[in-house]
Formats: structure tokens, C-alpha cells, sequence
């Protein structure tokens, strides 16, 4: 079956280290409902942008590569049979309700888990 990265933007990340359980909620109930149905295969929550390093050719920096509004704060993978079904997944997400955020969805072109074998 096709899969397909969701990448939620939002204008911060929940997920610092001292988040409380309330404000993790309802990404944490979307997320469950999403493994439940199986069509979630993966899915990362990134911290807030301030941990971020970038690196280019002229050094690292700390901070995010991009400064914008928005940003990734997270992305998981989903199965669906075409990119209709997996936009209609994806309108579920929590950042999408709200007035800065919302998801992108892209088609994977290839790719996967990796193991290291050592």
C-alpha cells in the first residue's frame, strides 16, 4: 500500500521536556486513534526549535534551518490506498484546527527503517 509522510506544522512544539500530560492530550489521543485503525506505521514528535542545530557549509549554528512563522514540529507515516484517503486522514490531525498550524502531506518515494547490522 502507498505511504505517505504527514508533516505537522505549528507555530511551537508541545513536546518540550517539561510538557504536562494535559497539553499533550489530544495529539496523544489523534495518535493512538491513528495506530488503532493501523494505519499509522511511524511517527516522531520533534522538540521545541530552540533545540535545534543547524548545519550548512559555512558551520553550525544553533537555532532551526529555517526561521519561519511555522515549522515542522513532528511527522509520521501512514498507509492509504491513494493520496485522497490520505488527506482524509490527515484533516484529522489536531494542527489542523488551529489558527497558525496545520499538515502537509507528500507522498514517500522510497526509502524505510534501517538496522544497523555491527
Amino acid at each position: 500500500m502507498p505511504q505517505f509522510a504527514i508533516l505537522i506544522y505549528t507555530d511551537e512544539s508541545l513536546h518540550a521536556v517539561e510538557a504536562a500530560a494535559s497539553e499533550l492530550a489530544e495529539n496523544d489521543r489523534h495518535a493512538r486513534d491513528l495506530q488503532a485503525s493501523g494505519s499509522m506505521s511511524l511517527a516522531y514528535a520533534l522538540t521545541p526549535r530552540a533545540s535545534a542545530v543547524s548545519i550548512r557549509q559555512a558551520g553550525t549554528t544553533a537555532g532551526p534551518f529555517v526561521n519561519a512563522e511555522q515549522f515542522v514540529a513532528g511527522f509520521y507515516v501512514l498507509e492509504a490506498p491513494d493520496l485522497e484517503a490520505a488527506i482524509a486522514i490527515a484533516r484529522m490531525n489536531p494542527a489542523v484546527r488551529t489558527s497558525t498550524g496545520g499538515v502537509e502531506v507528500r507522498p514517500i518515494h522510497s526509502g524505510g527503517i534501517t538496522t544497523s547490522t555491527a
